[in-house]
This record gives C-alpha cells, structure tokens and sequence, in this order.
C-alpha cells in the first residue's frame, strides 16, 4: 500500500513539472467558407476538432455530425474577457502556409508578397525575443480564385502552471459568489427595515 502512495505521488510530480505538449492543426477555405481545427496532445492524443462557419447571426462550431454551437457576434467581446492566456502558456512552434489564386489579375501575386514580407519582419522580431520559437511561412501560387490558409501551432506548459490558472478561475468565481451573496443579504436587510 505504501509503494502504491510513493508511486501516485511520484507521477502527480512529475505530471506537474514536466512540459504539456498541445498541438493545434487548422485549415481555413474561404471559398467553402469554413475552418477546420483539431487539438491534440503530444501529436498522438486527438481531444477533440471540428469545424466552423460564418454565418450571419454568429459562428458556427461544429464539434460533431450532430452537435453545433452557435456563437452571436454580439457575444464575443465577452467571450474574449473568459479565455484568459497567462504567461505560462508558451508558443513553441507555428508554421503557416498560405494559398493565393492568381485568378484577380496581378491582386492575388501582390497580396501573395505582402504576406510573405510581413511574416519575414514579425518573424525576425519574434526570432530574437524567442530564439527557441520555430517559426515557418511558406506562400504558394496556385490557379483559379482561392484562399487557403493551413496553421499549425504547438504550445507548451506544464502541470504547474495549468493548476495555478484553474485554481485562479475557481478563486474569482468564489469571490464573485461572495460578494453576490453578501450584496443580496444587505439588499434584504435594508428593505425589511
């Protein structure tokens, strides 16, 4: 029984120290007017993916064959303020490439070079702030009128810092049930005066 504890808590360690490898796949079509994603764990653990749609009311998640949820425009500031990154949370790779028709006269080869210009200066830039940060741009040309963006982002934490958030998460929402609760008790209080 005793070897059972020393081993739990030999991996509850480790669980917290060592790096958490998340990975994001994304591919964007503007002529089908979707977004495909898929987030996974050290490559290998898929936790879930799907695909999204503008619409006019809002975006669209479809998270399956059968579930979808709808996210109105007018909602997503607020949504922004709950999806908090803290610095823990580490950009470790982000490689992108971009497919540009050529089908607009000479629009789709300059806003083609547009986007692999600005990725060189933002790279150079992130490169000597974070020299461990793998960073890859590629533009393609291809014929007809398309946009096809394709992202792949790795970002690393570990245990630790993942605990530390979700623990702040649960504080403010305690804090928050507190001063509700206290605000209503005084609410009473004054009106059965």
């Amino acid at each position: 029984m005793g070897e059972l504890f020393v081993y739990l808590l030999l991996f509850s360690v480790a669980g917290l120290i060592f790096p958490v490898y998340v990975h994001a796949d994304v591919y964007a079509d503007a002529e089908q007017n979707k977004c495909w994603f898929a987030l996974g764990l050290y490559s290998r653990i898929k936790l879930f993916g799907g695909y999204l749609k503008i619409r006019r009311d809002g975006i669209a998640f479809h998270l399956s064959v059968k579930k979808a949820v709808l996210l109105p425009y007018s909602e997503m500031s607020d949504t922004r303020k709950r999806f908090e990154i803290t610095k823990g949370f580490q950009v470790y790779r982000y490689h992108q490439i971009v497919e540009v028709g050529t089908d607009g006269g000479g629009r789709g080869i300059l806003f083609a070079a547009l986007v692999q210009s600005l990725a060189a200066q933002i790279y150079s830039v992130l490169q000597t702030a974070h020299p461990f940060l793998s960073l890859k741009n590629s533009t393609l040309l291809s014929e007809g009128r398309t946009l096809k963006i394709t992202l792949r982002a790795v970002l690393v934490f570990n245990g630790l810092v993942l605990a530390v958030a979700m623990s702040k998460k649960i504080l403010e929402a305690l804090l928050n049930w507190i001063r509700k609760r206290k605000s209503k008790a005084l609410w009473k209080k004054r009106h059965s005066a």
